[in-house]
């Protein structure tokens, strides 16, 4: 049996709430979704920014929400994803980068400020689009991605993966030629999304160990995931076999690129209102990653949530409910009124 919910979610084929569009931006073209309030009117922007295994339409369950409380709601593709471009050399993969495309799409949507909201590597590209354009951001938000503050000193995947983080094991396999070698069907990247989902095999044996990253003899093995499956698992296979693994994985490779941009940052610390949700069970964003953000967020809000990795699709409704109080409560009651455009 389907579940209620208060506003339905985006359905990845054919769904009037949402349309597509595609903009140059930097040099590149992104493809992304855009949802206006109906009669067009609406009080701010919201960008909402996916991460891995991800495209845009992860935020199905919310853009009904957002657009439903009179938010106009752009979801763009990041860069090696979806319909969005997939260049081949690794600094296009970089939180700097990400950050000046999500400015320039601001500038050509006539923006003078936006609402961020992201999830997985998401969240840490919103957080640093909060540094790049400060003026940009009126509020941020993410979902099981903590803030990660910019370090004098470069840490690599394998000093973390050998200290504080073994559960980002699973980054050193992505980065590396392994998983590529395996997957080339078709079939396979739906296997993988599967995996990555919470599949299991019919022993009820997940295949997919954040110390260690897929078991990829078992990848035959694994059926759809409760969170993926059917109509958008179907959408999701084409989305991601437009460009195979590969670009996707470049987001784990450019570790290094990052920290050399992050030296050249003026500011370091994130000072517009800021949401934090944190889910109790995602295995790889733990809640020991996020000790001492309110050193470095001087207007945090943390909420915790019953919920794995992928809590927008898992707990929408409780998502949605937190995500509606916090910008209720750092608007305004009077927002709606003053603003609606």
């Amino acid at each position: 049996m389907m579940a209620s919910f208060d506003h339905p979610p985006i359905r990845p084929n054919n769904d009037e709430r949402v349309t597509h569009h595609y903009a140059e931006l930097n040099g590149c073209r992104y493809h992304y979704l855009l949802s206006l309030p109906v009669g067009g009117k609406y009080t701010q922007t919201v960008f909402l920014i996916h991460g891995w295994p991800d495209v845009s339409m992860g935020w199905r369950y919310q853009i009904p929400m957002l657009v439903a409380n009179d938010y106009r709601v752009v979801a763009p593709d990041i860069m090696g994803l979806g319909g969005t471009d997939a260049p081949a050399p690794l600094e296009f993969y970089g939180y700097k980068r990400a950050s000046d495309d999500i400015a320039e799409l601001a500038r050509q949507l006539g923006c003078k400020s936006i609402i961020l909201g992201g999830h997985d590597w998401g969240g840490a590209i919103v957080h640093r689009t909060c540094l790049w354009h400060p003026k940009l951001v009126s509020h941020v938000f993410t979902v099981c991605t903590p803030f990660f503050p910019p370090t004098e000193q470069f840490i690599s995947h394998q000093t973390l993966v050998d200290g504080p983080a073994p559960q980002l094991g699973y980054q050193l396999q992505f980065s590396g030629p392994d998983v590529e070698a395996v997957v080339k069907s078709d079939n396979d990247i739906r296997s993988v999304l599967s995996a990555m989902y919470g599949g299991v095999t019919q022993e009820q044996k997940r295949i997919f160990d954040p110390t260690k990253g897929i078991d990829l003899a078992k990848l035959p093995l694994v059926g759809e995931s409760r969170l993926l499956n059917g109509e958008v698992l179907d959408y999701y296979g084409k989305e991601f076999s437009r460009k195979g693994l590969h670009s996707g994985f470049n987001w784990y490779r450019n570790r290094r690129v990052n920290y050399e941009d992050d030296l050249k940052l003026e500011k370091k610390t994130i000072d517009v209102p800021c949401l934090f949700v944190f889910a109790t069970r995602d295995l790889v964003l733990t809640k020991g990653l996020a000790t001492g953000m309110e050193n470095h967020v001087s207007q945090l809000t943390r909420k915790e949530l019953d919920a794995g990795h992928f809590a927008l699709v898992e707990k929408p409704q409780e998502v949605n409910s937190i995500l509606k109080e916090w910008l209720q409560d750092v608007n305004g009651p009077t927002f709606r009124e003053k603003n609606v455009l």
